[in-house]
């Protein structure tokens, strides 16, 4: 599968190609190991500046952004387009970001989790299947899937396995997500193929009781995706 990421993100990232075997299989091995995972995984964010140098920003910088006219970061199943602290200088220190997600149909947001950040979708137009998994205090998993759809809100905790996709073969899928974090959603996510890739393949197919030859399909490259489309 091509590369689909845009020329400027960073080579050494978060996220992989998907597929519909890479999500199944990512589903199984990831699952024993999610919360371990949230919990060991380095935080992304730089230590909080000084009230004082926040103060001092919020005085000097803009306060407008026009999120929507951003060049947009372009992918095989839509766009994002987003506002953080490296290219909205107001929210250093704000613990805040957002960004604006386009899928058209057959769109797919890879499967993935952050580490250090939840995050709120307002579903401005079209339909999105989700899939929000995380444990609970009896140990047990609860995976939640369910349709949303323009005017409905989601919220995905820190840590939480996730995902999203065009539920219409018609129309695009808008989408406006807000993070608890201002560092770029590229410094703290967690993508399902560059996590199953991290693991040794023999150690994969024995968690999954399969043999390792089945794991021969599923692409090798730890590289960003964060939208791709279903073929």
């Amino acid at each position: 599968m091509s590369s689909d990421r845009p020329d400027e993100t960073p080579a050494v990232n978060r996220r992989a190609a998907i597929g519909t075997g890479a999500a199944m299989l990512g589903g199984a091995a990831l699952g024993a190991g999610l919360t371990a995972a949230a919990a060991c995984a380095e935080p992304a964010r730089t230590e909080l500046p000084s009230a004082g140098s926040i103060d001092a920003n919020l005085n000097k910088s803009a306060h407008l952004f026009h999120l929507t006219a951003a060049e947009p970061d372009r992918y095989d199943g839509g766009t994002l387009q987003g506002a953080h602290e490296q290219n909205f200088p107001v929210l250093a220190g704000q613990n805040g970001a957002a960004y604006f997600v386009r899928l058209e149909p057959g769109g797919v947001r890879e499967p993935h989790w952050h580490p250090t950040a939840w995050e709120l979708n307002y579903h401005i137009s079209g339909s999105a299947k989700w899939t929000v998994m995380g444990t609970h205090p009896d140990g047990s998993y609860h995976n939640d899937v369910f349709e949303a759809h323009a005017g409905d809100l989601v919220f995905a905790p820190q840590g939480f396995f996730h995902y999203f996709e065009n539920a219409r073969a018609d129309a695009p899928l808008e989408l406006l997500i807000v993070f608890n974090t201002s560092a770029p959603e590229t410094s703290d996510d967690i993508g399902i193929l560059a996590a199953l890739n991290s693991i040794p393949r023999e150690v994969t197919a024995t968690v999954l009781g399969i043999p390792v030859s089945v794991l021969d399909g599923i692409p090798t490259e730890i590289k960003p995706v964060v939208i791709t489309k279903r073929h």
